[in-house]
């Protein structure tokens, strides 16, 4: 007698596969609604905006004012280029304390193994407090220095724990041949488990890097030179608070050929600005999310 399959391996109906087709192009058309929005405020006129009576819905005449003054005025090219200079060498030394953190913690038989995974898991738990981590960050003289963007979250518990897992489930058989053939563990590690870990390796490179582009607060606890701002930063204060990147200009020192463009315009320029590099960088990555974090995390 053939057994009923379970409902969850039951071929889904065309009611269900329609309502499932529904919901998902809900959500898309609910992320995408705002972005286009905000991508086509950015590209408008100051008739547009004042047509509009704000966020811009119908496409009328567009204009690249608002970023060629954008780029013109200085503010937001430094912002950007301290914005890529601290997530490229945050990412680059986060990855590499990582590897070899998690690489330590995954061999059981490693130097105080269990009392260093220990502390890790125990950072889940309580963190160090705002106050605390400034006074450690002022004591090592990294105030108003983009280190302190870098070295306080060098390393996240979380990604530290989901590599540890990864490495764990490579096969032994594997690293023990390696050994019986002279390697060392730093050989092991490069030649080896690093080449097995490519999907892992570049969700926890992604993780970082977000997290280094999109982080305003610490600038905002350790910066006091404003030229030093990153990115975000500067979008808080220029697009949040409503303040103004170009006070004190007019018209006659627009750019040529050009309008002064509208502070809307200008704001949300600045907020397709900080979108791009996740936009571009992430579809090449999220293909790995499943082998990667999610097989890690539930096998470790």
């Amino acid at each position: 007698m053939k057994t009923a399959n379970p409902s969850w391996a039951e071929r889904p109906t065309l009611i269900g596969r329609f309502g499932k087709g529904t919901v998902l192009t809900g959500i898309v058309v609910c992320v995408l609604f705002p972005l286009y929005m905000v991508v086509l405020t950015s590209l408008s006129t100051q008739e547009a905006v004042t047509r509009a009576g704000g966020l811009v819905l119908i496409p009328g005449e567009l204009s690249l004012a608002a970023y060629e003054q954008l780029f013109a005025g200085g503010v937001v090219t430094r912002a950007v280029l301290v914005s890529l200079g601290v997530t490229t060498v945050g990412t680059l030394i986060s990855l590499t304390v990582t590897v070899l953190a998690a690489y330590g913690l995954s061999r059981p038989g490693s130097l105080l193994h269990r009392p260093l995974l220990f502390l890790v898991l125990l950072t889940f738990l309580f963190g160090p407090g705002m106050i605390p981590k400034y006074l450690v960050v002022s004591g090592l003289g990294l105030v108003d220095s983009y280190w302190s963007l870098i070295l306080p979250v060098a390393v996240t518990a979380f990604n530290l724990v989901v590599m540890r897992a990864f490495f764990m489930n490579i096969p032994k058989e594997v690293t023990d041949s390696a050994r019986i053939d002279g390697a060392g563990e730093f050989t092991i590690l490069a030649r080896i488990v690093l080449p097995m870990s490519k999907g892992v390796t570049a969700v926890i490179g992604l993780l970082y890097a977000v997290g280094y582009w999109n982080s305003f607060f610490d600038a905002v606890l350790y910066l006091n030179d404003s030229s030093k701002w990153p990115l975000q930063l500067v979008l808080r204060q220029y697009v949040y608070q409503g303040q103004s990147l170009f006070a004190g200009q007019s018209a006659d020192t627009a750019l040529a050929g050009h309008a002064m463009p509208p502070n809307l315009a200008i704001q949300m320029s600045i907020v397709v600005i900080a979108l791009l590099p996740v936009l571009f960088v992430y579809p090449f990555v999220q293909r790995h999310f499943t082998k990667g974090v999610i097989i890690g995390a539930v096998k470790g």
